[in-house]
């Protein structure tokens, strides 16, 4: 209000050094109103569905070795989620129900915030659609959805003291743990351009490499978030996909020192991934794994033994 009634000061000032001064404290007002956007730390968690809720323990549980650390029920009654926890800050939920082939296995990504109120706020005066008010979820956090352009649910998640997860820091850290750090998470991307305008220009995302098949073509691009190392990958080029081919696109990737290892601790927990490891386009090695309803899980070691393609991969 304070910017609009300095704008509307300068028409009435006539004297050049009146109308100067005007102009300079307007732009001052304007500036302290305007939202900027608070920090955007991480990956928090990726949730996704299943319709065999054993299946998705052994898998997470027994052979990844995570803990189940909690659940939430339903309001009406009913279990609601899952959440096996990979560390202190990011987290495996699993929501039994799966729907069948109608509805997307992936339920939605997240991304730690140290502020909640403000990022809905930054992002509503971007034409960003969120929720007209927040209150803290039925876990104890402050947390909101929107919609990325093809559809995909994104939440926004800010800890708080007291929350479910802030009273189990330090709990349910297994050694059992084949990784202990999510680091990307993917899904599909029908327009990249549309994507950039929301996680590069409003978010504030940026690509750090981009690389596909063969050298003269992008399928995928690697979008660091903007206060930390995690990030999130376009997965492009995917026309009319099948349930494994969306399972394979909207994955995981967990981090992990040594590829060969986290290979050998899975098969030793009845897990045959099928394919061994290998050393993938980025130039680093991998494993991919599938869980009970074919979410991709990716183990990736977090540096190149060989020289990445199609483009540099920038720090």
């Amino acid at each position: 209000m304070a910017g609009v009634l300095a704008i509307l000061s300068i028409m009435a000032c006539k004297p050049l050094p009146c109308t100067l001064a005007l102009a300079a404290f307007a732009i001052g007002a304007l500036a302290q109103t305007a939202p900027t956007r608070p920090r955007i730390l991480g990956v928090a968690h990726i949730a996704v569905r299943t319709d065999n809720l054993d299946a998705a323990r052994k898998f997470y549980g027994e052979q990844l070795g995570y803990a189940e650390a909690f659940h939430l029920d339903k309001p009406e009654g009913g279990l609601m989620l899952i959440y096996f926890k990979v560390n202190d800050h990011q987290y495996i939920e699993v929501f039994p129900g799966w729907k069948g082939p109608e509805q997307l296995v992936l339920s939605h990504i997240a991304f730690e915030t140290d502020n909640a109120h403000e990022l809905r706020a930054y992002l509503a005066s971007k034409g960003v659609k969120v929720p007209d008010t927040l209150r803290p979820n039925l876990d104890g956090n402050f947390t909101f959805m929107i919609k990325d352009p093809d559809g995909h649910d994104i939440e926004f998640v800010q800890y708080m003291p007291g929350s479910l997860h802030s009273r189990n820091f330090e709990k349910f850290l297994p050694v059992t743990r084949v990784s202990e750090r999510i680091i990307h998470v993917g899904t599909t991307v029908s327009d990249r351009a549309a994507f950039d305008a929301l996680y590069r220009d409003i978010l504030g995302f940026h690509e750090f490499w981009h690389g596909g098949m063969t050298d003269d073509r992008t399928d995928w691009v690697d979008m660091r978030v903007p206060d930390g190392t995690d990030w999130f990958e376009y997965m492009l080029n995917v026309k009319n996909p099948s349930l494994r081919t969306l399972g394979v696109m909207n994955h995981m990737a967990l981090g992990v020192p040594s590829v060969q290892e986290g290979y050998k601790s899975v098969m030793d927990r009845g897990l045959n991934p099928g394919q061994g490891p290998k050393i993938g386009r980025d130039g680093k090695w991998q494993l991919n794994l599938y869980d009970p309803n074919q979410t991709r899980v990716e183990l990736m070691e977090p540096a190149p033994v060989e020289t990445p393609c199609c483009s540099p991969m920038l720090k």
